[in-house]
């Protein structure tokens, strides 16, 4: 896995600020390229940073016969392409979509998902995200409303030790070693304990459920919901009982969602 590296969190509007977007979501993608300086700029979105040796060997080709020659890894654990030029983008394309890379173009830009790098492999955290990761990335991409997502919505999923739960992320999962996992919506201080198998299944509600509530408000992320994400995480947990999901308030003292308000 690439390690999401940590960046200092710009800062966002007060929560619950009502004011729509006015303009729309530029952040790039794979079929969306930013222009730059040094010509367009390619964001590949390899969740929980995981690559084959087949998948880091087509992005090294690409940067190198088709950009500036280097991979540039984001905060996010992404990846960007430099150098581009413009009548590249269709044969870029084409090659990471050969390399697994590109399992749906509606959702290439919202595939933004973190998790603790060496998850399975040390033998430390409360357990094993792996199976989150596949999960909740196949069931993005066979959903039509998450395709509606914006480019910055962010989920982390946290085997336990900490290291991806202070992202700041719209959508948390924190592995207990009970087997079950701690949902936070946002920076909402209140967790709601889930089974842990459920995981990747609530993170989909829990981004549809945010999807529903930003229509007619233009919000990128759950910090610009009217309401914040109290509210937000208020009517998941309500949803997910509902829904027939064991769903409790959590009580075990796990450390409030830091503040990246500004």
């Amino acid at each position: 896995m690439l390690a999401a590296m940590s960046s200092p969190v710009a800062p966002s509007p007060p929560p619950g600020d009502p004011s729509p977007r006015d303009r729309d979501d530029a952040c790039p993608g794979t079929l969306r390229l930013h222009g730059a300086d040094d010509g367009a700029l390619a964001r590949v979105r390899v969740p929980g940073g995981v690559l084959d040796a087949a998948q880091a060997d087509a992005l090294g080709r690409a940067a190198e016969e088709l950009g500036d020659g280097e991979l540039h890894l984001t905060s996010r654990g992404n990846v960007q392409l430099r150098g581009l030029g413009p009548d590249r983008g269709a044969e870029l394309a084409r090659r990471l979509d050969g390399a697994g890379l590109l399992p749906s173009a509606r959702h290439e830009r919202i595939r933004n998902v973190v998790a603790s790098p060496l998850s399975g492999l040390d033998g430390s955290g409360a357990g094993d995200v792996r199976p989150w990761l596949s999960g909740l990335d196949a069931l993005l991409c066979a959903d039509d409303e998450t395709a509606a997502l914006s480019g910055r919505f962010l989920f982390a999923l946290d085997d336990g030790r900490g290291d991806v739960a202070a992202l700041g992320a719209d959508v948390t999962l924190v592995a207990q070693r009970d087997g079950t996992a701690l949902l936070r919506i946002g920076t909402a201080r209140a967790t709601t304990r889930i089974p842990g198998e459920r995981a990747p299944r609530v993170a989909l509600l829990a981004a549809r459920t945010f999807l529903e509530r930003a229509r007619g408000h233009g919000a990128w992320r759950v910090t610009d919901l009217p309401g914040g994400a109290e509210d937000l995480h208020a009517e998941i947990a309500e949803r997910l009982r509902g829904a027939g999901l064991v769903a409790t308030p959590d009580t075990s003292g796990t450390p409030a969602a830091p503040d990246t308000s500004g």
